[in-house]
């Protein structure tokens, strides 16, 4: 099947993601694991923040909120289970395109990578590089991935490092906003578990639930 051998590698990160010892220190903003983050609620500012687009050029996150937008945190072009997620959104495009919207969807991979699964998956909106997690650490959803569970995607060909050309080894918890051009957050979804994505319709009434007086 598809995800075979992508869903054995998975359910062997899962079972080998046990955090590290507490004291071992960890900035601001990242989590010990999956289960503790504590991402940014409904009706917060979203807050501002640098990332890069697919030349490598710095941009402020606000810079895009020129209208609303549908904002995604995903792990990277390595995990299949986004890589699903970013061809159902490409489906859903045109219609939150109808209400106003842009997709912004960020993840820790460095803009070659980023390139190389917009020409991969043929995708059409905007992909943007949080390669140091700065917005992922801000929204709430940043977490360690422990020694072993880097060693596990390590034997599996998976660099974290090279992937976001970074030395943390650190992720987020995948997510969706709707962010309306006030850049308050009108709608949130996360799920520790990251075989489980937002449902696009869901995704979809928020936004148009957001867009009302």
């Amino acid at each position: 099947m598809r995800h075979n051998r992508s869903a054995l590698l998975m359910a062997l990160c899962l079972c080998l993601a046990s955090p590290l010892a507490a004291d071992s220190g960890l900035p601001p903003g990242v989590a010990e694991n999956p289960e503790t983050v504590k991402p940014l609620d409904v009706g917060a500012q979203a807050p501002d923040g640098p990332v890069r687009d697919l030349d490598g050029h710095a941009r402020q996150l606000r810079s895009y909120f020129d209208r609303p937008a549908v904002m995604i945190f995903y792990r990277g072009g390595w995990c299949p289970y986004c890589n699903d997620q970013m061809e159902t959104l490409m489906a859903l495009e045109p219609k939150l395109e109808a209400l106003g919207y842009r997709i912004l969807a960020l993840s820790p991979d460095k803009p070659e990578r980023m390139r190389e699964s917009l020409n991969r998956h043929k995708l059409t909106y905007t992909l943007l590089s949080d390669s140091r997690l700065d917005l992922a650490r801000a929204f709430g959803l940043a977490y360690r991935v422990g020694a072993m569970q880097s060693t596990a995607l390590w034997m599996h060909g998976i660099n974290l490092e090279g992937y976001s050309g970074e030395s943390h080894r650190w992720l987020p918890v995948p997510a969706a906003f709707v962010i309306d051009t006030k850049g308050t957050v009108r709608f949130r979804y996360f799920n520790p578990d990251y075989t489980v994505r937002v449902d696009p319709d869901a995704l979809y009434r928020a936004a148009e639930d957001a867009l009302k007086p």
